[in-house]
């Protein structure tokens, strides 16, 4: 559909959202009419989600903002069994408690996206453990088992990828698509919901609630999908050499946060700008129009704008300070990421290598090593030359701390405690 009638699709469509949609016609009307109310769901496999869940939690937040009620879906159940989409393997079981405490983590995110309340647009938050957990297992099979097929489940891409190499599929994953589906049923009895969305790595699952509930309660539900991200380059969102972007400041601090968005790829900043901030799409098309030395400046306001809204106003603005004291007046910035080390320990001496990797500037001694030989390691601003030096009081600054570096972005302030 070229042109949407109801704010919402207009919104999503002229940033750069929509992949897929089961009934555009439909959806629309749907969304002129009145409030929809549609659900994204998260499973809780970490304390913290990370920076390729962004383009949901963007997508709700649209959904929100264009007067409809959002359902932050929280896997408690699901996370039991895992999803087979897009893995090469099966994911590592969690216990109850772990499950729990990440969910309690991943709540903190949706605060700061989502306006939570009991009014009609109003986000809620709801657990499918709660229906999940209470099924009778050969009662579930006959009224829904029934309503799946073998061969159709087989023709899915999350699992057509696993046994086309040769990597084990569980009978416990394999049944995670139905519980998806029946998630859709279930939130669709429950609280009205007419709308799924997810990334198009979940189209399968999605169309598989949309025909459950049409079988089992002749309803009329509707799926929508925003394509999977990677950089320009290849890469997938969210990920970096040194790790995952949580969105979590205890498990990434704000200032890092701010830097990954920094170093977007040239060729990335127009479309990151339209998915991940608010700014009007006038303003954005200037920006990416900018060449040279001046794309840096719209990657600087891309890196404000993302961590305004992940972190407040007030670590985006440090974030962008610290930064530039840092690159442009080459002060060492107090907002830098700071680790604390017992103070004994500098008082005998630390290796030098193994200070790297426990700032988490290097994964292992050997890429310490290399940077340090390949002339891209700094300690307090001066090139480290000797990979079997050691660490002591002698380096600490006038400011009480050490300050290592990693090219001419990655810094870590070393304090001794």
């Amino acid at each position: 559909m070229s042109a949407y009638k109801s704010e919402f699709l207009q919104r999503l469509a002229e940033r750069g959202y929509i992949h897929q949609c089961t009934d555009e016609t439909g959806l629309d009307e749907a969304a002129l009419e009145g409030p929809v109310r549609a659900y994204i769901g998260f499973d809780c496999t970490a304390p913290s989600l990370h920076a390729g869940s962004l383009l949901g939690i963007m997508m709700l937040r649209i959904l929100q903002q264009t007067g409809h009620k959002p359902i932050v879906l929280m896997g408690g159940g699901t996370t039991k069994v895992g999803d087979p989409s897009g893995k090469e393997e099966s994911r590592q079981m969690l216990s109850e408690a772990d499950i729990a405490a990440n969910m309690a983590g991943i709540r903190d995110v949706f605060s700061r996206f989502l306006t939570f309340g009991e009014g009609p647009c109003d986000a809620v938050m709801v657990n499918n453990a709660d229906w999940l957990d209470k099924l009778n297992y050969v009662g579930f099979l006959r009224d829904y088992g029934r309503h799946f097929t073998i061969n159709r489940m087989l023709s899915f891409d999350s699992v057509k990828l696993r046994l086309e190499r040769e990597q084990p599929l569980t009978f416990l994953e394999f049944n995670y698509m139905i519980l998806q589906a029946y998630d859709f049923l279930e939130l669709h009895r429950r609280q009205t919901c007419s709308l799924q969305m997810g990334g198009s790595d979940q189209w399968g699952n999605i169309i598989n609630g949309i025909e459950l509930a049409r079988r089992v309660d002749g309803a009329e539900l509707y799926g929508l999908t925003t394509a999977l991200l990677t950089t320009s380059s290849g890469a997938k969102m969210g990920k970096t050499a040194a790790g995952a972007v949580w969105l979590n400041e205890d498990m990434l601090s704000a200032y890092d946060y701010w830097q990954y968005w920094r170093n977007t790829e040239d060729a990335d900043v127009g479309r990151f700008l339209r998915l991940f901030t608010e700014l009007p799409v006038g303003e954005i098309e200037r920006l990416e129009r900018l060449e040279g030395a001046e794309l840096n400046d719209a990657k600087k306001i891309l890196a404000t704008e993302a961590t305004r809204l992940a972190h407040g106003d007030s670590a985006a603005s440090t974030a962008a300070d610290t930064a530039r004291k840092t690159f442009e007046q080459g002060e060492a910035a107090e907002g830098l990421p700071t680790i604390e080390l017992p103070r004994s320990e500098l008082e005998a001496g630390l290796g030098l290598l193994a200070t790297f990797v426990r700032a988490g500037l290097a994964a292992s001694n050997g890429e310490a090593r290399r940077h340090v030989q390949g002339g891209g390691a700094r300690v307090n601003d001066v090139p480290a030359g000797d990979t079997n030096a050691q660490l002591t009081l002698a380096d600490v600054t006038a400011d009480g701390v050490i300050k290592l570096s990693i090219g001419k972005k990655r810094h870590v302030l070393v304090r001794p405690v």
